[in-house]
């Protein structure tokens, strides 16, 4: 386990057996250091060590950087004590860290979160040690940035996900240069005795020996066969090997990025009829929960259960000269050694994504922001999910696993990629109400029969007088003028402007108000480029609609070409009303 002295400490490195020591001495304070470097101890060393150095670096900086601020921003109070912080510090401390690092930058909030969890430690280890506001401050469920939702990481466009199968075929090469590689070892021999000339003597080296390391470097057969990674390569995975594994895996599960980088190599469990259980660790849950997932199984890499055993093939060699129980083993780029190369930090620019995405041209498709795309195993998992929403239906209860429908809903369902699929569910769900709510137009032939869908009958003498223009009123006929849905008492003259019409239910059209409509609809078409979309929408949308969708759209081509041609004539009957053209502006 992790050691602490007064001031100074030190941390196992598990990936490389060492450990590292940390000295906090300088800065000072040491009342305020001391617990803040025991919660260090425990937040990195609860596993009995960290991972990579950088972790522990990472977490060493944050606790310097927030003493220093503390102490700058606290200066006159002398020897500061856990009882001198105050809940504004812990805001300013952000603030300062955002004007430091790139705008847009992830750091802050990950420098804020990982200080809000070691003084939460304090807090717990130190009772009443800190002020009351000061503990409410830091038991927050956010940082101060986070008090303003952002909208979660958006999923690939569905052809960029689709590019899987770049990863798919790349594994063949990678599990047939491997095997070449062991069937040139076991016709090698010791090239300690036999010569570095020979490839396959190189090969039996790495097989019984290990990777290359720097030192061979000099040696002339090690040069004209490629060099260290290259000959490495032959028998071990290599980083851009892991790149195309781990993308693959993450199309086909939709496991957390963190999940399938710390795979194990017992994690495949009870497979029966074409099916295996992938137990991983999911650290996002809280305290970090084991978690297992069924597949599909078999031998065929379209299988997660396939891709894995093959992973589990490949790594084997590298895992037993070590000793080591992950899945993905593989030797170190500069130093040849080797070691468990899966590491919790989310990179996503790096050179062997890069050159994945390069090799099959991926890194040429676009994004939904017209950009380029990078490899970002967390959107791959957003896509994953993505596809599941989309083929429930967009019903939560048949699209939520593994999570709460809150969560399911807030991070998995409103993304960006789902923005144009939810207005169209609103629009369709209004179009809905507003069909209930307003009745399609009401369209006769020239011999009275109904055009529309309406069941209604009509009476002999609304249909006489509809025909003969007796109840006209411009831009329709009336049922019945002084029964207005929108006059204030029975009897009274319909109050409203005649273009209301199209909306009104007692409204009746026939091809005799063809040419009117018509001259509506140019006139509705001509103020878009008046008015934005959404104002020209929300002044004109409906009765647009409803002239498109519930009038003409019951007519003849013959009779609209008709209708048209007198509309065009532009006599001083089809005119339209002055009001209309006020009302419009």
């Amino acid at each position: 386990m992790p050691s602490v002295g007064p001031l100074v400490f030190s941390v196992p490195v598990l990936v490389l057996g060492t450990e590292e020591v940390v000295d906090l001495s300088d800065l000072g304070q040491p009342r305020l250091v001391r617990p803040l470097a025991s919660a260090l101890i425990e937040e990195l060393g609860s596993r009995g060590g960290v991972r990579q150095r950088t972790r522990l670096q990472q977490a060493v900086q944050t606790v310097r950087d927030f003493v220093r601020f503390t102490a700058a921003a606290l200066e006159g109070h002398g020897e500061l004590a856990l009882d001198d912080l105050e809940p504004g510090l812990i805001d300013a401390f952000e603030e300062a860290l955002t004007r430091r690092y790139a705008a847009g930058s992830k750091g802050p909030k990950a420098e804020v979160l990982l200080l809000l969890r070691m003084l939460r430690r304090v807090d717990e280890s130190h009772p009443g040690q800190v002020e009351l506001e000061f503990a409410h401050r830091i038991n927050a469920k956010h940082t101060s940035e986070e008090s303003v939702a952002a909208r979660p990481l958006n999923a690939y466009p569905f052809p960029v996900f689709e590019a899987e199968a770049a990863a798919l075929s790349d594994l063949g090469t990678i599990r047939d240069r491997i095997l070449e590689g062991e069937r040139l070892a076991e016709s090698g021999h010791d090239p300690e005795g036999h010569g570095w000339d020979r490839l396959e003597n190189i090969c039996w080296y790495l097989a019984n020996r290990g990777p290359l390391t720097p030192a061979h470097l000099a040696i002339c057969g090690v040069r004209d066969h490629g060099g260290m990674k290259a000959l490495n390569s032959r028998l071990f995975l290599t980083p851009g090997d892991m790149v195309r594994f781990q993308a693959l895996l993450a199309c086909q599960t939709g496991l957390e990025p963190e999940a399938i980088r710390e795979l194990r190599a017992d994690c495949l469990v009870s497979p029966a009829r074409g099916y295996v259980t992938v137990s991983y660790l999911k650290r996002r849950s809280r305290g970090a929960q084991n978690k297992s997932l069924r597949a599909r199984d078999g031998g065929t890499l379209r299988s997660p259960g396939g891709v894995i055993r093959l992973a589990l093939r490949l790594t084997q060699r590298a895992r037993d000269m070590i000793g080591a129980e992950e899945l993905w083993v593989a030797p170190s780029g500069t130093t040849g050694e080797l070691a468990p190369r899966f590491t919790r930090t989310v990179a996503v620019d790096t050179f062997p994504r890069r050159a994945f995405l390069a090799a099959h041209k991926i890194d040429a498709m676009k994004d939904h922001d017209g950009g380029s795309v990078s490899l970002d195993l967390r959107r791959v998992r957003k896509t994953f999910k993505s596809r599941q929403y989309l083929r429930a239906g967009g019903i939560l209860p048949d699209f939520v696993s593994g999570h709460t429908p809150k969560v399911a809903a807030r991070h998995y369902a409103d993304i960006a990629a789902h923005d144009e699929i939810h207005d169209q569910a609103v629009e369709a769900g209004l179009a809905e109400a507003l069909a209930v709510a307003l009745p399609p137009p009401v369209v006769l032939d020239e011999d009275g029969s109904r055009l529309d869908d309406g069941e209604e009958e009509l009476p002999p003498q609304v249909v006489q007088d509809t025909l003969s223009g007796a109840t006209d009123v411009w831009l329709s006929s009336c049922r019945d003028f002084f029964a207005s849905p929108y006059a204030a008492k029975k009897g009274a003259a319909c109050p409203v402007p005649p273009w209301v019409c199209l909306e009104c239910p007692n409204a009746v059209f026939t091809s005799r108000h063809l040419p009117a409509v018509l001259s509506v609809l140019d006139t509705l078409e001509r103020q878009r480029e008046e008015f934005s979309v959404p104002e020209w929408q929300a002044r004109f949308g409906l009765a647009h609609e409803r002239i498109t969708t519930g009038v003409l759209n019951r007519f003849s081509t013959r009779q609209i070409t008709t209708a048209r041609a007198i509309a065009e004539a532009s006599g001083p009957r089809l005119a339209l009303p002055t009001s209309f053209l006020e009302t419009i502006r």
